[in-house]
Formats: structure tokens, sequence, C-alpha cells
């Protein structure tokens, strides 16, 4: 495949000479990556690596693939039934710490309730891979579930991660409903901590409260579509604002992030809302975007392929069509370079020998790609 390069100093990356279908590659001051397509994919959503080195992609239509890289790509059949339309429909997939002996995979999608209402719920299964390729998924079992299901096809969120202690998180979106993510009697508007079986952990920061509110960490969010552990154990998370406001987090046991009460952007309908600083109760972002970027996706580097970059975040913009990164200096962030990819980036990945993985979004053109970012030199 051809590749072509971006070569610029500033902090903002425009890309020059980008080929439909091709490679393309982007320079970060002395610092460079070639972008190589691998593979095309119908609206991905998510993907992980297997400990073989081949990906699980997820689509959001409710497929779930094996792909090795080098060409070979397989089915996985025995996906939970999943409710497409809106923001809606298969979402992320994420392997059990312990994966390599107990084969356990966890999916998140959205599914169907009574009245026109939905929600997302995670489960867990046994995979078999096959000689073909592909693979099947053995019975799977709901483990957690927002609720309660509403009406309406967005801000389902449900991205999940494990941490270092096998502890498993996901993200519950507010459905476009707002004040839910203020209610403790929900799991919207929240970021969940669970046991790897679905059962609250008893030092969960609400955990005495019982029902749904023991599974909340923390609170206030609006659209929480990326959630990762640095190499310190912490975790972050971004989310879409509103009209502006799009945010990164540095997540605490218990802090309440604020929205609906603030934002440091405003309702699409024009109301204000009042900012983070008018409030200093409510946990205030580490970086926030005006105009946005529409975070999707979310990885703090660690591999050994671009050095330079360890320990920074990595977030796919899906309105800005960029892969944003973010440098961590303790508790405080600033993002430091902006790659402009030419298409909706919904996914961010480290592979296993320190490559970086995206996958774009695929809505708007009929096909998703999977690009593999290496160094040009």
């Amino acid at each position: 495949m051809r590749e072509i390069a971006f070569f610029c100093t500033t902090a903002v990356l425009t890309a020059w000479g980008q080929v439909n279908g091709d490679a393309h590659a982007a320079t970060s001051g002395k610092n460079a990556f070639v972008a190589t397509p691998i593979a095309k994919f119908n609206e991905p959503w998510a993907m992980t690596f297997l400990p073989d080195g081949r990906l699980l992609v997820t689509e959001k239509r409710g497929a779930l693939k094996v792909y090795a890289p080098g060409g070979t790509r397989g089915d996985v059949s025995g996906v939970p039934k999943v409710a497409y339309g809106g923001q809606g429909g298969f979402g992320d997939v994420a392997l059990h710490p312990q994966f390599a002996t107990n084969h356990l995979v966890y999916l998140s999608y959205v599914e169907r309730g009574s009245d026109g209402t939905s929600g997302a719920a995670v489960a867990r299964a046994k995979l078999t891979l096959n000689q073909q390729g592909g693979g099947a998924l053995d019975t799977p079992q709901v483990i957690w579930r927002q609720e309660p299901k509403v009406t309406g096809q967005g801000h389902y969120g449900h991205r999940i991660v494990f941490d270092p202690d096998g502890h498993l998180w996901i993200s519950s979106s507010e459905r476009q409903k707002f004040d839910p993510a203020q209610d403790m009697r929900t799991n919207l508007g929240k970021i969940v901590r669970l046991n790897d079986d679905g059962s609250v952990p008893a030092d969960n920061p609400f955990a005495s409260q019982g029902g749904v509110t023991a599974q909340i960490w923390s609170l206030g969010h609006r659209n929480v579509l990326g959630l990762a552990f640095d190499t310190q154990g912490r975790l972050f998370a971004q989310e879409m604002g509103p009209q502006g406001g799009d945010e990164l987090n540095l997540i605490e046991r218990g802090a309440n992030y604020g929205y609906p009460i603030v934002s440091n952007g405003d309702h699409y309908d024009g109301r204000p809302i009042p900012d983070h600083n008018t409030r200093p109760e409510f946990k205030a972002p580490l970086v926030s975007w005006n105009p946005v970027i529409s975070p999707a996706g979310l990885m703090i580097y660690s591999g050994k392929l671009f050095p330079q970059w360890r320990g920074n975040a990595f977030i796919g913009g899906l309105s800005s069509e960029s892969l944003v990164r973010i440098e961590i200096n303790g508790n405080e962030a600033r993002e430091a370079e902006r790659f402009d990819m030419g298409q909706r980036i919904r996914e961010v990945e480290e592979g296993p020998d320190g490559a970086i993985w995206l996958l774009e979004d695929g809505r708007l053109f009929g096909g998703g790609r999977l690009l593999k970012l290496t160094p040009s030199s």
C-alpha cells in the first residue's frame, strides 16, 4: 500500500496528500507515524487484542469479528441480540484479566425494553476459537444493566474496562435525560465499579446504600465514551459535553462531575449551563474543548514504538476527524497535538508491539477502516 506523509511542527496537524482507501502518515515535530489501512469493517465500534495478536472487533449492527493482521477474518457466533438504531447497537468488548486460562470475554450492547424503551447491558461469555478463523460464544450471561430503561436512542456510553485488581468498570451515560446523572436511585450518568461476576465490591463508596446505588463510583457524567487506566492504576474518562464542553476527567472515588448542573458548554437549545468554576464542589475536568472534538475511544500509551509518548492519552475525534494527543503531568493535562485523520475516529487501542491502532467510524462512508500507526523512521 502507498504511504502518504504529513509533516508539521505546529500543535494541530493538517493532512496533505491523503488518498481515500490508501495508507497515510503523520509527523509530529521530529517524530512521525505512518498510518497503514489494514482492513475495513461495517460500522465498527470497538476492538481488543487477543493474546495471540488477533483482534476482536465489534460492529454496531451486532456482529463480532476475529481479525488476524495479515488478512484472515472470521465471525463469532452467539452474540446477544442487539437493539440497533441511533447511537444504540453493539458496543464494547474486553477480555477478562485471566482470559488466557478462563477464555471469558465481556460485551456491552443495547437491549430493547417494553413500550419503546432501551438500555445498555453487559454480558460475559466463554469464547471458543475455531480453526477456520472464527469462533463462538457459549451462552452469554447478562451481569449488568442500565436502570431504568428509558425512551430514546442516545447516550448509552457502555464502555468497559478492567482495572489492575480485576474489577470491572462500566460507563453508563445519562441517555439524554439530564437529571438522572444526579439521581442516586439510578445508574444513569454514572461510572460503575463491579466485581468480574457483576456483584458489587464491598468497598464501593456507596455500597452500604444497596441497589443500583451501590454500583456507583462517580456521578454527574453526560456521555462517557472512553475509559482507560494509566500505569499508576488511575482511571481516566472522556465524555461528550453538550454544545461545547467535551471533557477529559480523572475519576475519583465518590466524586460528582457536575452534569447537568455545571458544564463548560451549553444546552443545544441555547440555554446556558453554569461553568465548572462557578461551583467548586463539583469536580472540574482536566481538559475541556470548545469547539468540541466529539471524543470517542481513549487509550493511555505505554508501549515501546513511540517512547516519547509514554504516559500520553490518545482520544479519537468524531466530528473533529482527528486523533488527539494529551500530555498528562500528575493531576494536570493539556492537549499537545491534534492529528487530522480526514475521517471520524471511533476507537483507539495500543497493539501488543506498541503500534497504535484506530478504527474509523464508517458511518458516513459505508465502511470503517482499521488503521495501524507505526513510526515513519
